[in-house]
């Protein structure tokens, strides 16, 4: 068959991440495909036709997306639009399902094949979304091994193609290799923080994180501390760190958040996809979240289950710390890291476990897309 056409949006730093190892998938099966729409670095490295930056996306909560919602909205006509008249042979939506699910059942409706890669997490929260998404997506490509049996039940089309990061992220993470690339002193221990991709979480969390470093650091003074960060969140992380007086202690580098992950001992994660990254360099971890009251609380209101964070939700226990909102003080935080350091078999128990976690998730998660995507091009 000719090289078709794609239209994708990826939404923030953890869609562009996904979108890019997608890429790689279908470029292998039809080297020259064409892939435009709503894309970040990693996908335009891959020659993704970047028509908006996937950052533009970078909204999390209810209250928070409010100042942003009439742009977004309008952002969303005007994308669908532009499909609309360049007709590609299907668009996939690559998570942010509150804007691709509209943009999705607007194509669909139009004629246009669509498939969301990445499930929404019904199964943990918001089970309101699997009716979106039935009307939005022909196809589902599914990240965890138990989502296409529960898709099946709502008549939803879908095929597990494991989660891409378990292919990208080695076995066994080279520690002492990560440390020498961060300029980190391979001996002294290692705290990883990482606050969040957007501005909202660094806003709500990057403080609670660099004062519980300093707690940490007064049980560890020989501690060493790195923060992964993107480009324009710098200058604020760099002023938290100094006002939390740990400025000179702390090392923020942009990017390099898995050189980050395998370097350190312990991480300290905002909840996110960064928590199934740390557990599949099978780092032990202390997950908390900090957002605005109202928007916390419209959001418990929809939970199905009692974690939060990825590796917690898939072992179905708290095999680490969900320190969320009111319980994410500085010394709650800090407690919780230098309890990790204390239990090197706690610690080790925490290792096997995501050992068969990261085994599990495990896949050729392109090829597999990739066929996927075929079987319904070919319909």
């Amino acid at each position: 068959m000719k090289s078709p056409n794609f239209g994708l949006v990826a939404g923030e730093a953890s869609g562009d991440l996904l979108a890019g190892l997608l890429l790689d998938g279908m470029r292998a099966r039809w080297p020259e495909l064409r892939a435009f729409g709503v894309g970040g670095p990693r996908m335009v490295e891959r020659g993704f036709d970047a028509w908006h930056s996937s950052e533009l996306l970078s909204v999390r909560g209810y209250l928070e997306v409010l100042p942003r919602l009439a742009q977004l909205i309008a952002l969303r006509r005007k994308l669908g639009a532009r499909m609309l008249q360049e007709r590609p042979d299907m668009f996939i939506g690559v998570d942010a399902p509150d804007f691709n699910f509209g943009l999705e059942a607007r194509l669909r409706a139009g004629g246009i094949r669509t498939v969301h890669f990445v499930s929404p997490s019904f199964w943990a929260w918001r089970a309101e979304k699997l009716l979106k998404l039935k009307e939005a997506a022909d196809h589902v490509l599914c990240i965890f091994p138990f989502e296409p049996e529960l898709l099946a039940q709502h008549g939803i089309e879908s095929t597990y193609v494991g989660h891409p990061l378990a292919n990208v992220i080695p076995m066994e993470p080279d520690r002492v290799a990560a440390r020498e690339r961060l300029g980190l002193d391979a001996e002294r221990p290692v705290l990883a923080l990482l606050p969040g991709s957007r501005q909202s979480e660094v806003k709500h969390l990057a403080q609670r994180f660099f004062e519980a470093s300093a707690h940490v650091q007064r049980s560890f003074p020989a501690m060493q501390f790195v923060v992964p960060a993107l480009p324009h969140l710098m200058q604020q992380l760099e002023a938290a760190a100094r006002i939390a007086g740990v400025g000179d202690a702390v090392k923020i580098v942009i990017g390099q958040s898995h050189d980050c992950l395998a370097a350190c001992d312990v991480a300290l994660v905002a909840s996110g996809t960064a928590t199934l990254e740390a557990a599949l360099f099978k780092r032990p971890m202390v997950i908390s979240y900090h957002m605005n009251r109202l928007s916390l609380k419209i959001m418990s209101g929809k939970k199905l289950q009692p974690w939060v964070g990825l590796p917690n939700i898939l072992c179905r226990d708290f095999v680490v710390p969900e320190l969320l909102q009111e319980h994410a003080t500085p010394q709650a935080l800090a407690d919780a890291v230098i309890d990790w350091f204390k239990s090197p078999t706690k610690v080790q128990q925490l290792q096997q476990r995501f050992a068969s976690m990261h085994l599990d998730l495990k896949r050729d998660t392109a090829t597999i897309a990739a066929d996927a995507i075929q079987k319904i091009l070919e319909r």
